[in-house]
């Protein structure tokens, strides 16, 4: 290290996710804490704090910081990314690097202590969600994003910025991927688009402290990713649900409809589920069969998973 360097900070920090769900809707929600420092309208961020020489892992570091923050205790979670930029943390010079080690968790929703909460993640993201079809707030952002690409300094340039946007947000013909979801963040905010890089509105969604928002959609992406080949959605469920529930918290989760037969055949052949002996009539038509997860299928079959049949998409 070159003298006068300072050691880089390391820091933890939570994404947590939970689905709200009742008998006919679903939200996806984030669990969200005040951070101090930041600029009017920045200050929601992730439960987060700095590796401590208590710690006996970065792990228990990062649970000891959510419990302290939120009064959550985690259950399911993962190492997602190592974000390093500078001046990542409230008040820092800019000189010195601070190391934030992130973390997707996935918990069922329990009443938040103190001043944390939890939010909308399409509070943030506004346009990944396609369940009721194209988002009213995409075209206004086609247009800003097409603009840019034309202010592009020459053809090549322009072409370049014209084949990511339709990469990324889906051009006509390549549909829609829902995984993009980091993608398609940083071209925003490469574009000028997002309140983090001076935006003056927040049609592209509301702005997180620091890089926080970079974080959440890293963690969206992987989710969207993971439900496919990994049977994480049920860390989200109660221990008992209708199938009716199960696609609705899949069809939050990706931001697209999904294909109701297809989606019932897939649950029945990856062999997820299994009946209980309980009924519910809060689907408000005829009584539905309460199903629970069956954990067998862990040690049965290398990638179980729900690869989505979308119904439709706008």
């Amino acid at each position: 290290m070159s003298e006068g360097a300072s050691a880089p900070m390391v820091g933890l920090a939570a994404v947590i996710l939970a689905a709200a769900l009742d008998s006919t809707s679903v939200e996806p929600r984030v669990l969200t804490v005040p951070v101090a420092g930041q600029p009017a309208g920045h200050g929601e961020g992730l439960p987060a704090g700095p590796l401590e020489p208590a710690h006996p892992t970065l792990e228990r570091g990062l649970r000891a910081w959510v419990e302290r923050q939120t009064g959550q205790s985690l259950g399911y979670v993962e190492q997602l990314y190592t974000f390093g930029d500078r001046n990542r943390r409230p008040g820092g010079d800019g000189e010195r690097h601070a190391l934030s080690i992130a973390y997707l968790a996935l918990v069922r929703e329990a009443r938040p202590a103190a001043d944390s909460a939890w939010q909308s993640w399409y509070r943030y993201f506004p346009y990944e969600d396609r369940r009721a079809g194209r988002p009213a707030a995409l075209e206004a952002i086609a247009e800003r994003l097409n603009a840019w690409a034309r202010a592009a300094p020459g053809p090549d340039a322009q072409r370049r910025r014209l084949d990511r946007i339709g990469l990324t947000f889906g051009a006509p013909g390549s549909g829609w991927n829902e995984e993009r979801v980091l993608e398609r963040y940083e071209l925003l905010f490469e574009a000028g688009l997002v309140p983090e890089a001076g935006a003056p509105d927040t049609l592209a969604g509301q702005p997180m402290a620091l890089d926080h928002r970079r974080m959440l959609a890293t963690a969206l992406g992987r989710l969207r990713g993971k439900i496919k080949y990994r049977p994480v959605v049920f860390e989200l469920m109660p221990p008992a649900f209708t199938l009716g529930q199960l696609q609705r918290v899949v069809e939050a989760l990706s931001g697209i409809v999904l294909h109701k037969q297809n989606f019932r055949r897939l649950v029945a052949q990856q062999g997820l589920v299994e009946e209980t002996d309980a009924v519910t009539a809060e689907t408000g038509g005829r009584p539905a069969r309460l199903m629970r997860f069956r954990r067998e299928v862990l040690l049965e079959r290398p990638a179980p998973g729900l690869r989505l049949s979308p119904g439709r998409l706008a």
